[in-house]
């Protein structure tokens, strides 16, 4: 197995050709610092995982640690089960550390990141706990849309919320909206609601459009009081909603230049041994389950933009999404294009092509979220919040010091 210096890596990051970065520490070492465009891999998800994150045999991978071997350990069984390009990083992470290389802490990196810069770039609106807390009081119309998943929602709520997660929110807002009407998006803490917001601004909603500030955890570090179990929803959209939201997503779709490709296209590229492709299906995980296209996996839109690493890791790839009508698709292509993928939306299948049914895996490689909490310390909670958000917003001062993380308006350079 060959290696690679530091300076090198560098140098391939800024390229477009196809590259993988897999750390193969364990999940808290890799949440306490790694290479922004790294993913974590530990060598015992290789079997279950890695074809999944990495399709194709010939791609560019490097793999890293930090002295403790697990790097040669991870690039010997990805060799063993049929990868030809494995390098480890020399010297591993106190090489790059040496080198004067950025470090990120936490997880799904690039897209929290992402979302503060769009923040930064839209000049997103917000509204602070206690002012739509007094919103509330007041009886303002508001319609609150909480952009987590369901299971986070009904583990807790904003009093009034409805359940509607983020790749949903063009597909069934329009229902939902009338003329006096302020629309709210939540999340847990800040990326889902900015981008969330701003893809209901994005698709020309007439009501005025805010986003929680820090989300859910703001609502607590302000001393409000959060709903628990509650399972009220958005529904599916009428005729009329979809056909409101099909004519948006199309607007979006010629703005931002998201071009759909046909069958014919999609087999050329599956066959294509250059290049990797993921395909990935942004309906509902239920709607995925009851029928989806061959090869693909379910990556619900809101998701996949805020974790986007635990779905694809090799840059350069393409990303086809599809759905049932291209609305979902085409909002969710449209932040990743902006985050620099080479992204489109499937058109048609064949005629009567046939569905598979069934669930598909939850991503499992990555570390999740944890924050800190203690029954007989509501504090250590509070601080396990503030601690959080703090880092999130504080990763935009990072992104401003690293030579190697450049974003333009036509994405990640």
């Amino acid at each position: 197995m060959s290696f690679i210096s530091a300076g090198d890596l560098a140098m391939e990051i800024q390229k477009p050709d196809e590259l993988a970065i897999l750390d193969g520490r364990s999940h808290a070492s890799y949440a306490h610092g790694h290479l922004l465009w790294a993913a974590s891999l530990g060598v015992e998800a290789v079997a279950e995982t890695a074809t999944k994150l990495i399709p194709r045999l010939a791609t560019p991978i490097v793999v890293i640690d930090d002295g403790g071997g697990e790097a040669q350990e991870l690039g010997s069984e990805l060799q063993s089960c049929g990868w030809e390009n494995v390098r480890v990083l020399k010297g591993g992470m106190t090489s790059w550390i040496k080198n004067g290389y950025e470090v990120y802490t936490g997880v799904n990196v690039p897209s929290k990141l992402f979302g503060e810069l769009a923040e930064r770039y839209y000049r997103t609106p917000h509204v602070k706990a206690a002012t739509l807390n007094e919103w509330l009081a007041t009886g303002r119309e508001l319609l609150i849309l909480d952009s987590r998943t369901t299971d986070e929602f009904e583990r807790m709520s904003l009093p009034g919320g409805l359940s509607c997660p983020g790749g949903e929110l063009i597909h069934r807002v329009f229902d939902l909206l009338e003329d006096d009407i302020t629309v709210v998006v939540n999340c847990a803490g800040r990326t889902r609601s900015i981008i969330g917001a701003q893809s209901l601004i994005r698709a020309g909603i007439a009501n005025p459009v805010v986003a929680l500030e820090n989300g859910t955890m703001g609502w607590e570090l302000a001393g409000l009081t959060l709903v628990q179990g509650d399972t009220t929803a958005a529904q599916p959209p009428t005729p009329a909603g979809r056909s409101s939201a099909s004519i948006a997503a199309t607007q979006v779709a010629v703005r931002y230049g998201i071009e759909a490709i046909s069958q014919a296209t999609l087999e050329a590229w599956k066959e294509d041994k250059t290049r990797t492709v993921y395909l990935f299906d942004v309906r509902t995980p239920a709607e995925y389950e009851a029928g989806h296209r061959h090869d693909f996996r379910n990556a619900p839109g809101g998701q996949l933009v805020q974790a986007t690493d635990e779905y694809a890791v090799v840059r350069g790839a393409r990303l086809v999404l599809a759905d049932d009508d291209l609305t979902r698709a085409t909002m969710s292509a449209s932040w990743l294009q902006e985050m620099g993928w080479e992204v489109y939306v499937y058109a048609l299948g064949k005629e009567n092509e046939p569905l598979r049914t069934g669930k598909s895996p939850e991503p499992s490689h990555s570390p999740q979220v944890t924050l800190p909490r203690d029954p007989a310390d509501s504090q250590v909670a509070l601080r396990g919040m503030q601690e959080y958000l703090d880092w999130e917003i504080a990763l935009v001062d990072q992104y401003d010091r690293d030579e190697l993380a450049r974003f333009t308006e036509n994405g990640w350079a």
